[in-house]
């Protein structure tokens, strides 16, 4: 069964991650070697998870990458049907 309104990674990593140990989207993207801007796209739900990234958020944040893309692909797909509803 699927999620009602699945949570987008960004949102994930801003409430489990970032807010937690007060840590800005610009000082995880540093650390995490990745253009502050396109992490910002991320963390507003603006960006997806790419494979690229997903191997990036796992090596820093532990999760597996697959755990990542599922949890886009969820989100996408719940966006997906609100719009074919509309």
């Amino acid at each position: 069964m699927e999620m009602h309104d699945p949570l987008h990674p960004g949102e994930f990593i801003l409430e489990v991650y970032l807010r937690p140990q007060n840590i800005s989207g610009r000082r995880a993207a540093a650390q995490l070697g990745v253009a502050a801007s396109t992490f910002n796209r991320i963390l507003n739900g603006q960006g997806r998870v790419s494979p690229a990234m997903a191997q990036i958020l796992s090596r820093s944040l532990g999760r597996s990458a697959g755990s990542w893309l599922a949890m886009q692909e969820m989100c996408d797909r719940w966006q997906a049907r609100q719009r074919d509803a509309a």
